[in-house]
C-alpha cells in the first residue's frame, strides 16, 4: 500500500494442512515463515522496490490456532490450527469445571474444541513434555510476530479467541487461566493491533528482503482485518468473509451476548468496538469438496455448472456441515448431506445446491444478528465468494438484503495494511482510512422477488432437513 492508501500489488503463496489423525488439523510454522518471505520478496521484486521502501508491516492471521514455543521462541511442534477438533474432551472438562454459562458470559465464546484453551489443555494432557518445555503458547499471528521481531505479543482480537479473555474487561480471566493449568505469563502479552511491536530482526529482514528499519505492528485476526478491509466498522454492516470457511460478523459498540449462542462476541481489531460473529461454516471448502470429489472438475468450474440450474436446484438440498455445524446451532457431530435427489437430477443441480445450502447457513446467522438488533440492510462480501456474480445474487435472494462485493483483491491483507497505515500516519484515523482505502462495487446485488419466493420455501425445507439429520446423528 502506498502513502496515498492505494494498494500497489498483491501476491500469494499456497500452504498445506496436515491431518495426522481424524479430526486433527495442523500446519508447519516454518511453512508460514517461508510463505511470508515468498510473498514479500515477490511484491518488492514485482514493483522493483528498494529494501528500505517498506516502512511498516502488518499481519492478519488465522485465529484459534496455537503454537507452543521454547525460551528462544522456536516452535516445539506443528501448530494446532482452527479446524482441529482433537480437544473435544478438554472442552467438555472445562465446561464441567467452570460451567459453559460462566465461560460464555465471561469470554463471549462457546465452549468448543476450536478455541485455544482446550488445545492448550490437550497439550497438557497428551503431550506433557511439550507442555512443560513451552515458554509460551502464542496464536499463529503471535508466533509470526515473534519470528519477525523477537517480541511476544497479540492484540485483543487474537486474545479473545483463547476462551480465556474477557473482551469487555479487556483482560484474561484468572479462573479460566488457572483451570487450563498455565501461568498468565505463558500467554502472549495483549497490546493494541496498531501498536509497533518492534523492528524486523536482522535474520527476518534478510529472509524478507527488507530493511531492519521496517517496523512491525502487533496486527490482528483474519476476519477482524477483513472487516477493516471491507469498511464494516459501524453497526448494521454485515461482513461476509467467504473463504474456505465463511465467518459472518458485525461491529458493535456495546456488549451483545447471544442467548442462543449462534454468534460469539470477540474483541475487535479497533479499541472501543466488539466483533459479534459466527466463526463460519465450511463454504469454500464445500465447493472445493463437491467440485473435486463429487463432480470431478475444478473448483472454479462448479460455478458454471451451478448457473445452468434454476433457483432451488429443482428440489435438491445440501447441508454445508462437512466439519460440524455452527448454524443454525453449534453441533460438532453434524455432517453434510444431499437430499431431494431424483433420476432427473444432474451435476448442475448438485453444484447449485451446494451454493444455496451455504447461503441458507448465511441466512441462519444473519437472522440471529437481526434478532440481536445488529444486522442492517447491507451485506459486504469479501474473499473468493465475492468474485462470483451468481453466488452474490443467491445471497441477495436468500437473505433479502443488498449484497455488495468489496473490490480489494485481498481484503484481509488490505485490512492489515490499513492498520499499518494508521500506525505510520498514512491515515489520520480509521474514518479516513475507510474513506480513502476501501473500494466497493458501485452497484449492489438486490433481491429478485421471483427467486426470493422459491428460496423462502426451500429455506424451510433446509431447516427441516437440518433437524432431521441432527436427530439421526444424536
Amino acid at each position: 500500500m502506498d502513502p496515498d492508501g492505494r494498494a500497489v500489488a498483491t501476491a500469494g503463496h499456497p500452504l498445506e494442512m496436515l491431518h495426522p489423525a481424524a479430526g486433527w488439523a495442523e500446519q508447519d510454522p516454518a511453512a508460514w515463515c517461508d510463505g511470508v518471505a515468498h510473498v514479500v520478496r515477490s511484491l518488492i521484486s514485482a514493483e522493483s522496490l528498494p529494501a528500505g521502501a517498506v516502512t511498516y508491516l502488518g499481519l492478519a492471521s488465522q485465529v484459534d490456532g496455537v503454537v507452543p514455543v521454547d525460551a528462544d521462541l522456536r516452535a516445539l511442534r506443528p501448530g494446532i490450527i482452527w479446524l482441529d477438533r482433537r480437544a473435544a474432551g478438554q472442552a467438555f472438562e472445562l465446561a464441567e469445571r467452570i460451567g459453559a454459562d460462566r465461560i460464555f458470559a465471561t469470554t463471549g465464546l462457546n465452549v468448543d474444541a476450536s478455541h485455544i484453551a482446550p488445545k492448550i489443555a490437550w497439550l497438557r494432557d497428551e503431550e506433557p513434555d511439550v507442555f512443560s518445555s513451552s515458554r509460551a503458547f502464542p496464536p499463529v499471528g503471535g508466533y509470526l510476530l515473534a519470528w519477525l521481531t523477537g517480541a511476544m505479543a497479540q492484540d485483543p482480537a487474537n486474545a479473545s479467541s483463547t476462551m480465556l479473555y474477557d473482551p469487555v474487561a479487556s483482560a484474561f480471566d484468572a479462573a479460566l487461566v488457572e483451570a487450563v493449568g498455565i501461568d498468565l505469563d505463558r500467554l502472549a502479552e495483549v497490546r493494541p493491533s496498531t501498536e509497533v511491536a518492534g523492528r524486523l530482526t536482522a535474520a527476518a529482514a534478510d529472509r524478507l528482503g527488507l530493511s531492519t528499519s521496517c517496523q512491525v505492528i502487533v496486527g490482528t485476526g483474519d476476519e477482524h482485518a477483513a472487516c477493516v478491509g471491507a469498511g464494516a466498522l459501524f453497526e448494521g454492516i454485515v461482513a461476509d468473509v467467504s473463504g474456505t470457511a465463511e465467518p459472518v460478523a458485525v461491529t458493535s459498540f456495546r456488549p451483545v451476548f447471544d442467548p442462543e449462542r449462534v454468534v460469539e462476541t470477540h474483541a475487535h481489531a479497533l479499541a472501543g468496538r466488539l466483533l459479534v460473529e459466527n466463526p463460519g461454516f465450511v463454504s469454500g471448502g464445500s465447493t472445493l469438496w463437491c467440485a473435486r470429489s463429487i463432480l470431478g472438475i475444478g473448483q472454479s468450474e462448479l460455478f458454471g455448472e451451478a448457473a445452468l440450474a434454476p433457483p432451488g436446484a429443482d428440489g435438491v438440498l445440501f447441508l454445508p456441515t462437512l466439519s460440524g455445524a455452527t448454524a443454525p446451532r453449534w453441533n460438532d457431530r453434524m455432517r453434510a448431506a444431499f437430499a431431494g435427489l431424483g433420476m432427473t437430477h444432474e451435476r448442475r443441480h448438485l453444484a447449485r445446491a451446494v451454493l444455496e445450502g451455504c447461503t441458507f447457513a448465511l441466512a441462519d446467522i444473519v437472522g440471529r444478528l437481526e434478532a440481536l438488533g445488529l444486522a442492517g440492510e447491507e451485506i459486504r462480501v469479501v474473499g473468493g465468494g465475492a468474485r462470483s456474480p451468481l453466488w452474490l445474487q443467491i445471497k441477495a435472494d436468500v437473505t433479502g438484503r443488498c449484497v455488495r462485493p468489496v473490490l480489494a483483491e485481498e481484503p484481509t491483507a488490505h485490512g492489515a495494511a490499513m492498520l499499518a497505515g494508521l500506525a505510520s500516519g498514512t491515515f489520520a484515523d480509521i474514518d479516513d482510512a475507510v474513506e480513502r482505502a476501501v473500494e466497493l462495487a458501485s452497484e449492489p446485488f438486490v433481491p429478485d422477488p421471483s427467486a426470493q419466493a422459491v428460496y423462502e420455501e426451500r429455506y424451510g425445507e433446509y431447516r427441516a432437513l437440518f433437524d432431521g439429520v441432527e436427530g439421526a446423528l444424536a
